[in-house]
């Protein structure tokens, strides 16, 4: 069970289903965000530079200096709230999605704070996303297993982020686990992937790869 008592509500609130389960994240997966986010800072007069797989240490004040941690978070913080005004829908979604849509349940499940719910929902509508969200502070593992449910049907789930991958596959070891970010040139910069992840190139080999999985 979610250790997040927010995302258990939101769960507990989604009308039970027993078809197979696709879960996706949705900064880099659903929603485009290292290229919006770059944008942003842009006007708000930082630079992103990408020198490692992360966003810490990454971003550059107008003096050239880095900003720190905490100053890092505060941006991220700050982009959520204008997020309706920069981000877009990732390149293949929705189109790839389309044929699974009425043979799966799909549910986005975005690690954030709560109080961005209204916020990412807003703009997910406003781009005709309609599937149910569900916001986590925690660890996105034990969020699926309650999704889940102990149905008896299997489950996906896609990510960009690899801790959030294998986090599902030890709450749900049967979980079908599938690497996919937009941004590629940051992708470029990631450490190789763990055994257990498929890795897919885009919507269409991560919709083909799910599809496979789910047995749909």
């Amino acid at each position: 069970m979610s250790d997040d008592p927010q995302t258990r509500r939101q769960i507990e609130s989604i009308a039970a289903d027993n078809r197979p389960l696709l879960v996706l994240d949705v900064d880099e997966v659903v929603l485009e965000f290292l290229g919006p986010f770059m944008s942003w800072l842009k006007s708000e007069n930082y630079s992103f530079r990408p020198i490692s797989f992360a966003l810490d240490g990454n971003i550059f004040d107008a003096d050239g200096a880095e900003a720190s941690k905490t100053t890092v978070k505060e941006l991220v913080t700050r982009f959520f709230e204008v997020q309706h005004d920069w981000q877009t829908l990732a390149p293949g979604f929705p189109d790839a999605l389309e044929p699974l849509a009425d043979q799966v349940q799909i549910v986005l499940l975005t690690a954030m704070p709560h109080r961005h719910f209204e916020a990412r929902e807003a703009l997910l509508s406003s781009l005709s996303v309609s599937y149910p969200l569900v916001t986590t502070e925690k660890a996105k593992g034990p969020a699926v297993a309650l999704l889940h449910g102990g149905r008896d049907a299997p489950v996906a789930f896609i990510d960009d982020m690899a801790y959030n991958l294998l986090s599902v596959g030890k709450a749900m070891p049967g979980a079908a686990l599938i690497h996919l970010m937009a941004h590629r040139p940051m992708k470029a910069l990631m450490p190789p992937l763990p055994d257990s992840v498929i890795a897919a190139e885009d919507w269409y080999m991560a919709a083909a790869e799910a599809r496979q999985a789910l047995g749909v």
